[in-house]
């Protein structure tokens, strides 16, 4: 699934994350099930889904804040699964988060300066000038000295995920993982902090996997998107042929969900039933249960990835 002529930098390789329930009856929760794909040096890769899809549970794994049940996740060509130490250490420091809820992920009881401080010490980093560097990341995200002081109650939502920002680039990392980054956000805010992570990725050739249930999120941000329903991907495009030339039903659904202003009003596509537990999915294609296209086979085999045009990929039996 990779675009031609361009560096890989991480790939997901039948990766399997399963969480076994406190009760036999509980059952198994399959949280990502079979799910391969790669990302490429400086690209944004955006992931979209329902909630409870498996999006955050994959986005942790990537970065080994999870360990993979099956299957393997490559940095820069190398399996990181295994790694322990030092080895482990520095995937952490090349692979940085910016979670959903900034409040939860500022500690209260520190200033902005002890927590922008925190990265060199933990991976003992030696900067000639932390405070120069200190200020130098406050200023790329939009905020002054002024900040330093202060303590994340003090600041504004779309501050303290700023800081958040700011924290994720203190050791140049190599991909950084936005887990619903402007969910909890205003939307006048969401707008200020896409705008912001855009001119970081130009400006410092940063890759980004980009999590959200927000397709107008994802659209406005991402080079290419997967499509995740139930633990599984079930298309990935770009962007321009995703919304151009949509394939797999989900995927329709989700876009009809989209309002639309002024021109031609696509007809609102409505999923019947609910959505099946990840203990206990559906035979066959995950999907089959709410597709209004659905047959025999769709029942019982499970839809191989394949590519219907030049970087369009579909799981659909409807394309075999």
């Amino acid at each position: 699934m990779a675009a031609e002529n361009r560096e890989v930098l991480v790939k997901a390789d039948h990766v399997k994350v399963y969480f076994k329930g406190k009760s036999k009856k509980s059952g198994t929760v399959k949280a990502v099930d079979d799910v391969s794909f790669e990302i490429m040096k400086g690209e944004t890769f955006g992931v979209v889904g329902e909630s409870g899809c498996g999006k955050s549970t994959l986005g942790k794994t990537l970065v080994r804040l999870l360990q993979p049940t099956e299957g393997e996740v490559y940095l820069e060509g190398k399996a990181i699964s295994q790694l322990k130490g030092n080895e482990l250490k520095q995937v952490h420091k090349d692979a940085q988060v910016i979670f959903q809820d900034p409040s939860a992920s500022l500690n209260p009881r520190r200033t902005i300066k002890q927590i922008m401080m925190e990265p060199f010490e933990i991976h003992n980093i030696k900067v000639d000038n932390v405070d120069a560097r200190i200020l130098e990341l406050l200023n790329l995200v939009g905020m002054d000295e002024y900040h330093l002081s202060r303590y994340p109650h003090e600041l504004s939502g779309g501050q303290k995920q700023r800081i958040g920002i700011a924290r994720a680039l203190a050791l140049n990392p190599k991909i950084i993982i936005c887990d619903e980054a402007v969910s909890a956000l205003d939307v006048s805010v969401q707008a200020q902090v896409l705008n912001l992570l855009q001119e970081l990725k130009e400006k410092l050739g940063l890759t980004y996997f980009f999590i959200s249930h927000n397709l107008n999120v994802v659209y406005q941000l991402s080079d290419r998107v997967a499509v995740m329903y139930l633990g599984r991907i079930v298309e990935i495009a770009d962007y321009d042929q995703l919304y151009a030339n949509t394939a797999h039903p989900y995927t329709k659904a989700l876009l009809s969900a989209i309002p639309q202003v002024g021109g031609e009003k696509s007809e609102r596509i409505r999923l019947e039933g609910e959505l099946p537990s990840p203990s206990n999915p559906p035979s066959g294609c995950h999907f089959h249960t709410r597709c209004s296209q659905v047959c025999d086979r769709c029942r019982q085999e499970v839809p191989v990835m394949k590519e219907i045009e030049p970087g369009h990929f579909v799981a659909c039996h409807l394309f075999d």
